[in-house]
């Protein structure tokens, strides 16, 4: 990816609050009473993080009830993680959410006034190793 390119910029620089807006009201049109309706996920990798692969997809359909657990899960799945690896989401870029909360929860508490809520993921060194799987230098 060139600097330049615009899929290195987040996805809220990428478009306009009227589009992410207009995007929003689409997505909701023709689901019902909006009850059950899937939230809108939003998932970025963090601008310093050089060892975790980019997604494909940045935006996300997600169950009100499903845990963030089962979601990270989802996103290991995607990244293809090895089990040596280790990734963690940022609520807005700032905060550890809690896993055993419902994407409900955490969508309520923590979404944007664009009605899209924001994740962000980012690796650590685990077990005096990188996430390469390669030792770590001494």
């Amino acid at each position: 990816m060139q600097p330049g390119d615009s899929s290195s910029r987040p996805f809220k620089q990428r478009k306009s609050l009227g589009t992410l807006l207009g995007i929003r009201g689409a997505a909701e049109q023709g689901r019902g009473d909006g009850v059950f309706s899937p939230l809108q996920v939003v998932v970025e990798r963090y601008q310093k993080e050089k060892t975790l692969p980019p997604l494909n997809r940045t935006k996300f359909l997600v169950s009100q009830d499903l845990p963030l657990s089962q979601f990270a899960v989802t996103l290991r799945t995607r990244l293809c993680l090895t089990s040596s690896q280790t990734f963690y989401l940022l609520v807005n870029n700032k905060g550890l959410p809690n896993m055993a909360v419902t994407m409900q929860e955490l969508y309520r508490d923590n979404k944007d006034e664009d009605g899209f809520l924001y994740l962000t993921y980012a690796s650590q060194e685990m077990f005096g190793s990188s996430s390469s799987g390669k030792p770590a230098a001494a």
